[in-house]
C-alpha cells in the first residue's frame, strides 16, 4: 500500500509512478479517507508527501497517528519518499520517530527533488519553466531506483538533508507550524469567476463558498497552496506575500505549458 498526501500534484506524480514500479495501491490521504483500513494482506507501506519547512505536513502526522491499519502483520516494512523543492532538512527522522511510536519497522527514507510550490514567504517562489521541465524529466529516473530500494527493503537514508538540517527542522519547522499555517491571510479578488475549483479541489476540505460564490476558508487548512496555484483566474492571494508570484499548475500541465514540444 502507498499512502500519498498531496496538494499540487508532485507527491501524487510521484506515487503513481511508484504504484506502477511496485504494483502497489494508492490511498490518498485527505479529509475524508477512513480511519480504519484492512491491512491484513500488506507487506510494506509507503508514505510519500512533501516535506512542509523541513518537516511533516500536519495532515500527514495526523493520519499515523489516528488511523487503524487492521491486521498488520507485525513484519510489514515501512518506507519513506519525500518530495521536496531543494533539500528535507531532518523530516526523514520526524517520520522515523512517528511510525516507531505506532509499533510499526521503518525501513529506508528517500528523496525526490520536485517542483517548488511554496511561495508565501518572502525570497520564495516558483520555479523558472526550465527549471521545473529540468526536475521533472529527472523524477522518473530517481522514482526507479528508489523503488529497486524498496524491492529489497534497504534500510537507508538516501535524502538532501541540506545545511544547517538541525536547526530547520527542530527550531524553523515549529515556527512554521505555530505562526505559518493560518488559513486567515488568503484573499480573493474580483477577478474570481466562481468556479468553484478551489473547494472541489481542497484535499482537506477546508473551503467553502459563500453566497454570492466566493471561496471561504475554515480552520483545517493544510498549506498545500493547492486552491492558489490552480485557481484558473489567480485570483486567490496570502496576504501580500504572494502578490506577482508565480503559480505551479502541477506536473502534467507544467510540462505541457512549459515544453509543448515533447
Amino acid at each position: 500500500m502507498i499512502f500519498c498526501f498531496s496538494g499540487n500534484g508532485n507527491s501524487l506524480c510521484v506515487a503513481r509512478s511508484l504504484g506502477r514500479k511496485l504494483d502497489e495501491d494508492i490511498t490518498q490521504i485527505t479529509a475524508s479517507t477512513p480511519g480504519a483500513l484492512d491491512a491484513r494482506e500488506w507487506r510494506r507501506v509507503v508514505w510519500v508527501f512533501p516535506v512542509y519547512s523541513w518537516g511533516m505536513p500536519a495532515p500527514v502526522k495526523r493520519f499515523i497517528r489516528t488511523i487503524s491499519l487492521e491486521g498488520l502483520p507485525s513484519r510489514a516494512t515501512h518506507h519513506l519518499v519525500l518530495t521536496c523543492g531543494d533539500d528535507t532538512g531532518l523530516a526523514h527522522r520526524t517520520w522515523r520517530n512517528a511510525v516507531r511510536k505506532r509499533g510499526w519497522l521503518p525501513k529506508g527514507s528517500y528523496s525526490v527533488i520536485m517542483p517548488n510550490t511554496y511561495v508565501t514567504l518572502p525570497g520564495f517562489d516558483t520555479d523558472s519553466p526550465s527549471l521545473t521541465v529540468r526536475k521533472l524529466d529527472m523524477m522518473e529516473e530517481r522514482v526507479e531506483h528508489i523503488a529497486r530500494c524498496i524491492r529489497h527493503d534497504a534500510r537507508v537514508d538516501d535524502v538532501v538533508r541540506g545545511k544547517f538540517a538541525w536547526l530547520k527542522t527542530r527550531v524553523l519547522y515549529p515556527l512554521f507550524m505555530e505562526l505559518l499555517t493560518s488559513s486567515k491571510p488568503f484573499r480573493v479578488s474580483d477577478n474570481c469567476v466562481k468556479c468553484g475549483l478551489c473547494a472541489k479541489g481542497c484535499p482537506m476540505e477546508n473551503i467553502s463558498l459563500d453566497a454570492d460564490g466566493l471561496p471561504r476558508w475554515g480552520q483545517n487548512c493544510a498549506m498545500c497552496l493547492r486552491c492558489l496555484h490552480r485557481c484558473p483566474a489567480k485570483a486567490i492571494d496570502y496576504g501580500p506575500f504572494t502578490r506577482g508570484k508565480g503559480r505551479y499548475p502541477g506536473p502534467d500541465k507544467a510540462l505541457r505549458e512549459y515544453d509543448p514540444g515533447r
